[in-house]
């Protein structure tokens, strides 16, 4: 253990004298030949571990560990997830005071033994009556760059993140949905490794860099969602973007069904982007091959694979707040470009008693009282044996959705401000622990309220919103 290492455990043992055991974390790395090095609110284990040679691990290898006993180290730790395979890399979260922080990340030299100790550490007592969750790490390694000049091209705006960032992949630019010589303002870029992107997110972050004169706004992009391999092989839609918003379902339909007559059931457009449906899967690859930069209506389309998510997301959020949390295709099929963390379309729809608008939410509640007579059994439950639809705060909603996918619960750090006629405003910036790490860092509306209650709400149904939960 290097002296970095030593300071960072001598420095803690005061406070944690009969809670961690230092010669046991010893004792695994000399059992192991592991290092261990402490840095930035993080203990590593590995990464790399005795004699790896070559790169480190592909992305899907990693994964996150919620619902850590606080007093629970590496030494208990490490034995237990090394049962499902070889470990690369072991991140525990610390505390300035030595306890851990209740989660951390553990990187695996394949993805099948991280998949392995998902299916087999997810829900595991690991004392008693303490069961941790376990889940894949989203290994993020593109950013969000809104406030771009819309003139600019995707290839003006890749040189200029070369020059500015380190690792740059590719740049993702859209057309405007108006105007095809435009694009909508922001562009996805594409790290090679979440470590570059990281960096220079880092870089970028401040507020005052900018890019042709224009200060940018800078946040990792959402995650693409995970569709395993069997999945996507019983998809038959295909997802079509950069449409004309002129260009109309039945002019669609007839172009799609233009190689093979009636081989489409149906189409559900939604602003510059359509979801076509097939009677079978082998018209719709078919059809994507061929249609795949064509021309419809004057514009020139792409054509994908529609990537299937969970049909219980009712907190879907689409790029300008409008659509219904309901619409068939938009729950069934959804490609993460339409939405990002920086949304620049309407802000998201606001509870119903701030704005006096109805926001997506899970279908209407009873909401009564009934006489409790004297007598009347009463068994002790947990709210996370509820189902979603017995809570009506967004605040609960979110702990409830942490809770159901074993992650450790949200943290909220509250922030004020005055306005102009001396009234202070509120706001909550909320932190995932599970995704912090990769990718988008917080979660914070663009409004602030008068009061705390309503301030929370609002933070934790913005949340909802982006996380798309059920």
């Amino acid at each position: 253990m290097n002296e970095e290492n030593i300071d960072g455990t001598n420095g803690c043992s005061k406070v944690r004298t009969g809670i961690q055991n230092e010669a046991a974390l010893l004792a695994l790395m000399e059992k192991t030949g592991y290092n261990m090095v402490q840095e930035n609110g993080q203990r590593k284990f590995g990464g790399p571990p005795p004699g790896w040679e070559g790169p480190p691990p592909p992305r899907g290898c990693e994964v996150f560990v919620g619902k850590i006993p606080r007093d629970m180290y590496e030494d208990e730790l490490v034995p237990v997830f090394e049962r499902a395979g070889k470990i690369y890399e072991f991140r525990l979260m610390m505390e300035f005071s030595g306890e851990n922080r209740g989660y951390a990340f553990v990187m695996y030299t394949t993805k099948e033994e991280a998949q392995l100790a998902i299916r087999i550490l997810n829900n595991y007592e690991i004392r008693p009556g303490k069961f941790i969750g376990v889940c894949v790490s989203l290994d993020n390694c593109r950013l969000f760059i809104g406030a771009i000049p819309k003139e600019k091209k995707k290839e003006e705006i890749l040189d200029e993140m070369k020059k500015v960032t380190e690792g740059v992949v590719d740049v993702i630019v859209y057309p405007s949905a108006t105007d095809k010589t435009k694009n909508r303002g922001f562009a996805f870029v594409e790290y090679e490794s979440h470590r570059a992107a990281a960096m220079a997110r880092r870089k970028l972050i401040p507020g005052t860099f900018q890019l042709w004169g224009h200060t940018i706004q800078v946040d990792w992009a959402d995650p693409e969602k995970e569709v395993d391999e069997e999945t996507m092989q019983r998809v038959k839609v295909l997802y079509v973007r950069n449409l004309m918003i002129s260009t109309t379902e039945e002019t669609i339909k007839a172009e799609f069904n233009k190689f093979k007559p009636g081989a489409v059931e149906r189409v559900k457009k939604l602003r510059d982007y359509a979801f076509v449906h097939f009677f079978n899967r082998e018209d719709a690859v078919a059809a994507m091959s061929v249609m795949n930069g064509k021309c419809i209506d004057g514009a020139s389309i792409e054509v994908t694979l529609a990537k299937p998510v969970n049909k219980e997301n009712t907190w879907r959020q689409h790029l300008n707040g409008q659509i219904s949390p309901n619409s068939e295709n938009l729950i069934v099929f959804a490609n993460k470009e339409e939405s990002h963390p920086k949304t620049l379309g309407k802000p998201p729809t606001l509870p119903a008693r701030l704005n006096g608008q109805h926001s997506p939410s899970p279908p209407e509640i009873e909401r009564c009282t009934y006489p409790f007579f004297p007598g009347t059994k009463l068994t002790p439950i947990s709210m996370y044996s509820l189902k979603s639809n017995h809570f009506n705060s967004a605040v609960m909603h979110l702990d409830y959705y942490c809770n159901k996918n074993n992650w450790a619960p949200p943290e909220y750090y509250l922030y004020s401000t005055t306005s102009q006629d001396g009234k202070v405003l509120l706001v909550y910036k909320i932190v995932i622990p599970a995704i912090a790490n990769g990718s988008q860092s917080y979660f914070m509306p663009d409004k602030l309220c008068t009061t705390l209650e309503d301030a929370k709400e609002l933070a934790a149904q913005f949340t909802l919103l982006h996380l798309g939960p059920y």
